[in-house]
């Protein structure tokens, strides 16, 4: 089968197109024919090797955490051969061969079947970054999120950003707001409804007093990191709290401590490891399916040919997309 791999750590020239055996399945596994792979930033970290001793597999390493595809093999699954099938959580691409590939094996706990009403693209788009399950799961068991609270997910061209408005919406929130670091990204969420800050006009704090009316937010789902965490720290309202889930502008912030002193703030951590798969299951079809009553509706950028996945690794990580970036398989 055709797939993708990297025999060493390095750049994007390190992922380089292959012709490997189809994968084995272990007893009980299914094995899936992959239509579209997403492209992520996970996938770059661990491509260049920044991810703890041994969270990678022996190269040669297939990349890829999530994906679409038709069920070829159902294993213990219960899913017949031929359904359309969506996975977009486990260690695929890290300690298991990932979906950038024709055919991946999979544990039947990661896969979720896909409705008639969602295509491909569409399901690809709503794993892709996990920017949505990520907010469902922070908003509703971690932050405690309550209708008419206002949430900040920065990053409006990122998962989640843009799932973190959605999803917020959907849960009944006041406001729903992101950022962008250009006016041009900023138009273009504006352009897709969304109540942007463009940082490059005003700060964060004055961008959500101007829109919170002074209050500040209940929540934020902090993706980016670095020094927006700070601020994003001091744009809260009181009781509020801020979950950290990515750090794509960097690992370290610097804080005022009176912001968590004097709003009575809370910070959490978020990863998927703290969610059985029944858990997740559960949130990705409560996701399918609102994406099937068309109440949300995650933005693809672009979609590259499997061969040109470093390319597409690129442009994820320094084009500045607007919206997911897929593999067609």
């Amino acid at each position: 089968m055709r797939a993708i791999q990297y025999h060493q750590f390095g750049d994007y020239d390190v992922l380089v197109p292959a012709t490997v055996r189809e994968p084995v399945a272990p007893e009980g596994w299914a094995v899936v024919r992959i239509t579209l792979a997403g492209v992520s930033p996970l996938d770059d970290t661990a491509r260049r090797g920044k991810l703890p001793a041994g969270a990678i597999r022996p190269f040669p390493v297939i990349p890829g955490g999530s994906g679409v595809g038709v069920l070829v093999e159902p294993g213990a699954s219960g899913l017949p051969v031929g359904a359309r099938v969506t996975l977009g959580v486990g260690r695929y691409g890290l300690s298991v061969d990932g979906t950038w590939a024709e055919f991946i094996a999979v544990d039947p706990a990661h896969l979720v079947p896909v409705p008639d009403a969602v295509d491909d693209t569409a399901a690809a788009a709503l794993t892709t970054g996990a920017g949505h399950l990520t907010a469902l799961l922070a908003l509703t068991e971690v932050a405690g999120f309550r209708p008419g609270q206002a949430v900040l997910a920065p990053g409006v061209g990122g998962s989640v950003g843009q799932g973190g408005v959605e999803i917020a919406r959907v849960l009944g929130a006041a406001h729903a707001i992101t950022t962008a670091t250009s006016s041009a990204k900023a138009a273009k969420g504006r352009e897709a409804g969304f109540e942007v800050i463009d940082l490059t006009q005003e700060s964060l704090r004055d961008g959500v007093r101007r829109i919170t009316d002074g209050k500040g937010v209940d929540v934020v789902l902090d993706g980016v990191g670095g020094a927006l965490t700070g601020e994003a720290l001091g744009a809260l309202a009181v009781d509020g709290s801020l979950v950290s889930i990515g750090y794509s502008a960097g690992t370290t912030a610097t804080i005022d401590v009176t912001d968590l002193i004097w709003k009575n703030a809370h910070i959490h951590g978020f990863r998927f490891g703290l969610y059985t798969p029944e858990q997740v299951r559960t949130a990705t079809l409560k996701l399918l399916d609102l994406l099937a009553q068309k109440e949300i509706g995650p933005i693809v950028d672009s979609v590259f040919p499997l061969a040109d996945a470093a390319s597409a690794q690129r442009h994820l990580i320094e084009g500045g997309p607007f919206g997911r970036v897929l593999l067609a398989v």
